[in-house]
C-alpha cells in the first residue's frame, strides 16, 4: 500500500467494561459467513494474514498459532475458550507482552458478513500500540481475501498510535 494511496484510517473503538475495556475493530466482506469464518479458523487460510496454527483445536484445548509476519515468526500458545462455528471464536493467548483475550463474532446479513475482532483488556496502557497492529492485521485478512497486495505495517505504526492512545 505503500505509495499507492494514503495511510489507513483507524477504525477501533475503545468500549468500557466492567472488568475494563473492549477495544472493537470491525470489517465488512461481501461474502457468507462460513467462508469468512473459514478465513479465521482453517490453518492453510489463517497462514495466509495471520500465520498457520496447528494442534487439535476444540473448546478448551490449546493450539499453536505462529504469527508469521512479526519479525522473528514467533508460535504462541493459544487455548480457544469457546467456539461456535460459523459466529463465534474466543481465544486467550499469552506472550512476553502479557495474556491477551480476544473474540471473533460474525454475523451475515443479506450476503454481507460483518466481523468484529474485541480485544478484551484490563488497561489501555499499551493501546497506542495495540491497535495499530490489530488494524494491521485486519487489513491483511482483507488483502488475502481479495488476492490484494498485503499492507505495510510502517503505514499503521506509528501513524495511528496518536488516535489509539486518544481513545483511552
Amino acid at each position: 500500500m505503500t505509495g499507492t494511496t494514503s495511510e489507513p484510517t483507524p477504525t477501533g473503538r475503545l468500549v468500557p467494561t466492567p472488568t475494563g475495556y473492549d477495544l472493537i475493530l470491525t470489517r465488512t466482506y461481501r461474502a457468507p459467513v462460513d467462508d469468512v469464518w473459514a478465513s479465521v479458523t482453517e490453518p492453510e487460510r489463517t497462514a495466509r494474514w495471520f500465520g498457520p496454527w496447528r494442534g487439535e483445536a476444540a473448546p478448551g484445548r490449546t493450539i499453536e498459532a505462529q504469527m508469521a509476519f512479526e519479525e522473528s515468526a514467533p508460535w504462541m500458545p493459544m487455548r480457544i475458550e469457546a467456539c461456535e462455528p460459523p459466529h463465534r471464536l474466543a481465544v486467550t493467548t499469552e506472550d512476553e507482552a502479557g495474556v491477551w483475550s480476544l473474540e471473533l463474532l460474525l454475523a451475515e446479513t443479506d450476503g454481507t458478513t460483518e466481523l468484529r475482532l474485541i480485544h478484551h483488556l484490563t488497561s489501555t496502557e499499551d493501546l497506542g500500540s495495540t491497535g495499530p497492529g490489530w488494524e494491521y492485521y485486519l487489513d491483511m485478512l482483507t488483502a488475502a481475501r481479495m488476492d490484494g497486495p498485503r499492507p505495510d505495517f510502517d503505514d499503521y505504526y506509528p501513524a495511528q498510535k496518536a488516535y489509539f492512545e486518544s481513545l483511552a
